[in-house]
């Protein structure tokens, strides 16, 4: 840890002291303490006891404005009361039913309503299944064993996401991947259709192009939608984190091109787990029963799943869905979004630090131009900084919910003012 750093840390260890004792604790159960990379933090992690709307409060008493919402999942922010009451109403009901139950039908119903793409639903556990199932749909629909991908784009932790993920894209970003596996994804570079073209006359043989299409614009996904189609491959929105967000029916509906494939996850479950593929009906055909035993063996693809479409998630994520499906908590998100950009932009120029808050929606991202420290040690500091201002970020990022406040949002400006104090204190930037 930078000496420079040192003033900041320790003001905010001297606040954190209960944190400290439970990481201690967590550290003999889990590797390096947490439970989800996104959680890790230098010198340790906050302990949350309750959440309630746009806020959280943590084991030291220390109440944040909250910009994780539940790692995007939280549009609603948290305990939203409609679905607390449908998920206590559940629970009490039981919570795993082992069959099928009607409000499966709803969820899966309230997505074909909402996603363009979705003429069939299949539900999962989480993005990552539903990501990984969508591959190897486009791969038996079309019969070729490749798919390609954008470099930079995350789709989860499973084998063939982890290829180009970061730099060196032609690197997994983890160690126990196969070289067969890996050889298997093409990855290209964002934005860039005639990189696409070149690749599909180099690898004929790709199946699928999955991307993720927030911040890609009409044409571009047109164009991808175009040749992927004219190469007789199929295209796989992942809509994880922008479905249910960008607009009602994601990045889709808000730029006005329908993919063949959408994966789904966060928003979809109101905060539970929970992940789907909404598709083209005779893609999604592959997983359906038939009267042939040639292609139950052979010819179909099996989709367990213990808690697929669980009774608890699907509660509340029909108790969600009925709610966002109108289009007013995506514009009361984006709306304090948009107020909170305009703050931190003028907190940047007050404040004599190069940098930007950008982002589409209800995201913001804060690039810092000529920072003095970088990559995670500059992310640590600034989450610390912010979290005494009571503001709680993922990184330097922010995902806005609809029920933040202008209370919330200018608490959220003073908070980054006095941050970037304490950063140009510290010689961060």
């Amino acid at each position: 840890m930078p000496a420079q750093s040192r003033r900041l840390v320790e003001e905010w260890k001297a606040q954190h002291r209960r944190a400290a004792d439970l990481y201690q604790r967590a550290r003999k159960v889990f590797p390096s303490g947490v439970t989800h990379d996104n959680r890790y933090m230098e010198p340790y992690p906050i302990y949350i006891t309750h959440a309630q709307g746009s806020r959280k409060w943590d084991v030291d008493g220390h109440e944040y404005v909250d910009y994780y919402m539940g790692h995007g999942a939280l549009l609603l922010g948290h305990n939203h009361p409609v679905v607390t009451a449908a998920v206590t109403e559940q629970v009490q009901k039981g919570s795993h039913y082992g069959g099928c139950h009607e409000l499966e039908v709803r969820w899966g119903e309230l997505v074909q309503e909402i996603v363009p793409s979705a003429q069939s639903v299949h539900f999962f556990s989480s993005g990552t299944e539903a990501t990984m199932m969508a591959m190897r749909m486009a791969r038996a629909f079309t019969g070729r064993d490749k798919i390609m991908k954008i470099q930079g784009h995350f789709h989860g932790w499973h084998d063939y996401a982890t290829i180009a993920m970061t730099p060196p894209y032609d690197e997994p970003v983890s160690v126990g991947i196969p070289t067969a596996t890996a050889s298997t994804i093409i990855a290209v570079p964002p934005m860039s259709v005639d990189a696409m073209r070149a690749a599909f006359d180099r690898h004929p043989d790709i199946a699928g192009v999955i991307l993720i299409a927030g911040g890609c614009g009409h044409d571009y996904l047109q164009a991808v939608n175009d040749l992927a189609h004219e190469r007789g491959a199929v295209t796989i929105y992942d809509e994880v984190v922008t479905g249910f967000r960008y607009a009602p029916g994601g990045c889709q509906e808000y730029y006005g091109v329908t993919p063949d494939m959408t994966t789904l996850a966060k928003i979809l479950a109101g905060g539970f787990p929970g992940g789907a593929i909404g598709a083209r009906a005779d893609i999604m055909r592959a997983i359906e029963f038939r009267d042939d035993p040639n292609w139950m063996r052979f010819g179909r693809i099996p989709r367990p799943g213990t808690f697929n479409a669980n009774p608890v998630s699907a509660a509340a994520g029909v108790a969600c869905l009925e709610i966002v499906k109108s289009g007013e908590p995506q514009k009361k998100a984006t709306a304090q979004a948009d107020k909170i950009r305009a703050g931190l932009n003028e907190a940047l120029r007050r404040g004599g630090v190069q940098g930007e808050a950008g982002g589409d929606v209800s995201q913001v991202g804060i690039k810092l131009k000529a920072p003095k420290v970088e990559g995670r040690e500059l992310t640590y500091r600034f989450r610390m900084a912010m979290q005494l201002g009571g503001v709680d970020v993922s990184g330097l990022s922010m995902l806005v919910s609809a029920v933040h406040t202008d209370a919330d949002v200018q608490k959220t400006v003073a908070a980054f003012d006095a941050a970037l104090g304490l950063l140009q204190e510290d010689g961060a930037v």
